[in-house]
C-alpha cells in the first residue's frame, strides 16, 4: 500500500520526511544515481518493490541530504516462507555544508522506523564509502555489522590492458577467435534473453535476489545503466548490468553460462567488455557491487581481482526485526 509521505520528524532543527511517490518528491541533486529521482522512478515502477526517499530539510527548508530505500517481496524455501527485505547501497547524498555524519543518522532512524512499521524482515545497507562512516548510527539502531570485502578497478592511471596478466589476454583473444561477441543491448529482445540467463543463473542461489524484468528494461532506457550480452552462435551466454554515477561505473548484476561453455569464458567476455566500455569513456573506477559472501576463500572473488582491482575490507551492515534473532546474529558476528 502506497502512502504520500510519513508523520515529519524534528530532530536538531532538521526535519526528516519520507516520500513514496514520485509525485511529491522535492527536486533533487542528480549526481547519485542510486539515491535519484530516476532509480526512484524505476523502483517504483517495477512490480514487487518499493521505492522510500528520506528528505532531510534545514529550518529554513533547504534540502541538506537524502537517501533512498526500497522495500522488496521475496519468497524462501523456509519460514518465513513470504517476507519483505529493506535494501539501501550507500549512504546518500548530502549538501557541502551539512554535517554528514548527522544528517545519515536522521535519515537512517527515520528509514528503519518506516521499514519496522511495514513489517520487513531485515534490512541491509551496503556499499558505504568508508568502512567506519555511520557507525555509531548503525548501533544506536541495533544494525550489526558483517566484514565485507569490495573491490574496486582504476582506470584513470593505467589501461585494463596493463592491469592483466599474459594468460588472461591470450585467454581474451582466443575467446575473440572463437566468435564470442560482447556488445550492449540493443533492443527489448536482447534484455529478455539477458534476463532469462540471468534469472535462471541465480534460480539457486538463496541469498541473491533478482527484480523483476521490468526493472532490467528500465535501466536499458537510461542514460545512466547500460545492460551488456555476451553472445556466441547467436545465444547469449552472458551478460551484465551496469549503472553509472558521479564519473564512476558499478557493476551491479552479472552472470554467464560458463559451466556450459568452459573454453570460451563467458563470465571473463562479459566483465572484460564492462571493463573497456568504462575505460573508454573516462569513468575513474569500475566498482563490483556484490562479489560473494564474506569468506575467506571465494574463487568468485579471486576470479574478480584476477582483473587487477584492488580488495577493500568493508562493513556491510543488517537489522532484522526480530529481537532474538538480531541478537542471536550480532552475537555470531561479533568484531
Amino acid at each position: 500500500m502506497q502512502y504520500k509521505q510519513s508523520k515529519t520528524t524534528r530532530i536538531h532543527m532538521l526535519t526528516v520526511k519520507i516520500f513514496t511517490r514520485s509525485e511529491d518528491l522535492p527536486e533533487l541533486s542528480p549526481s547519485n544515481f542510486f539515491h535519484s529521482t530516476e532509480l526512484f522512478q524505476i523502483i517504483e515502477k517495477t512490480p514487487g518493490q518499493s521505492p522510500y526517499m528520506a528528505v532531510a530539510s534545514n529550518e529554513s527548508g533547504k534540502i541538506v541530504g537524502h537517501m533512498l530505500a526500497m522495500l522488496r517481496r521475496r519468497g524462501s524455501w523456509f519460514p518465513p516462507y513470504v517476507f519483505t527485505q529493506g535494501r539501501i547501497y550507500g549512504e546518500g547524498e548530502y549538501s557541502e555544508k551539512a554535517s554528514k555524519e548527522e544528517v545519515f543518522g536522521l535519515l537512517l532512524k527515520s528509514i528503519t522506523r518506516k521499514f519496522r512499521r511495514k513489517l520487513c524482515f531485515f534490512i541491509e545497507v551496503s556499499d558505504i564509502s568508508q568502512k567506519m562512516f555511520g557507525y555509531k548510527h548503525f548501533r544506536q539502531n541495533k544494525y550489526f555489522p558483517v566484514h565485507w570485502q569490495e573491490i574496486h578497478n582504476s582506470l584513470h592511471s593505467k589501461s585494463p590492458e596493463e592491469r592483466l596478466s599474459g594468460r588472461m589476454i591470450r585467454g581474451i583473444t582466443k575467446s575473440y577467435k572463437m566468435g564470442v561477441e560482447t556488445r550492449e543491448a540493443e533492443s527489448e529482445e536482447d534484455v529478455h534473453a539477458f534476463y532469462k540467463m540471468l534469472s535462471g543463473f541465480y534460480r539457486m542461489k538463496m541469498r541473491r535476489l533478482i527484480p523483476p524484468e521490468d526493472q532490467f528494461a528500465e535501466l536499458h532506457n537510461s542514460e545512466n545503466a547500460k545492460i551488456f550480452i555476451t553472445v556466441y552462435k547467436e545465444k547469449v551466454i552472458g551478460g551484465c548490468a551496469c549503472a553509472y554515477s558521479e564519473g564512476n561505473a558499478y557493476m551491479w548484476y552479472l552472470a554467464s553460462k560458463r559451466k556450459s561453455h568452459p573454453l570460451i569464458h563467458p563470465d571473463r567476455m562479459t566483465i572484460w567488455k564492462a571493463l573497456r566500455h568504462a575505460y573508454e569513456h573516462n569513468y575513474a573506477h569500475m566498482y563490483f557491487l556484490d562479489v560473494g559472501l564474506p569468506f575467506r576463500k571465494n574463487r568468485f572473488r579471486d576470479f574478480i581481482l584476477s582483473f587487477g582491482g584492488k580488495p577493500v575490507a568493508k562493513y556491510r551492515w543488517f537489522r532484522f526485526s526480530v529481537g532474538w534473532l538480531n541478537g542471536l546474529l550480532s552475537w555470531w558476528y561479533r568484531e
